[in-house]
């Protein structure tokens, strides 16, 4: 038993977080969240009025779109973490 502890505690220890791969990550996330969000409510704004939806249209609107716009984001932030990992050994 005291082997496969000793394995894992050497897994743990080899391996440390890449801060630079990090920041790169979360500062492009900020930074394209900002824009997929800005488009979610831009976009429901002109829908709603275009077609004539009134208040309540354009807020389920805006809820459909920040649902789509959380997706976008979360498969964003796992591609880049494919192509920047946080961690290396």
């Amino acid at each position: 038993m005291s082997n496969t502890g000793s394995n894992q505690s050497s897994i743990q220890r080899s391996r440390r977080i890449v801060w630079l791969n990090v920041v790169t990550v979360i500062s492009a996330a900020i930074l394209i969240s900002a824009e997929v969000f800005g488009a979610a409510f831009a976009g429901s704004w002109a829908i709603a009025n275009l077609l004539a939806l009134g208040s309540f249209g354009a807020r389920v609107l805006d809820g459909l779109f920040m649902l789509i716009g959380v997706v976008v984001m979360v498969q964003f932030v796992r591609a880049a973490h494919r192509v920047e990992p946080f961690t290396a050994e």
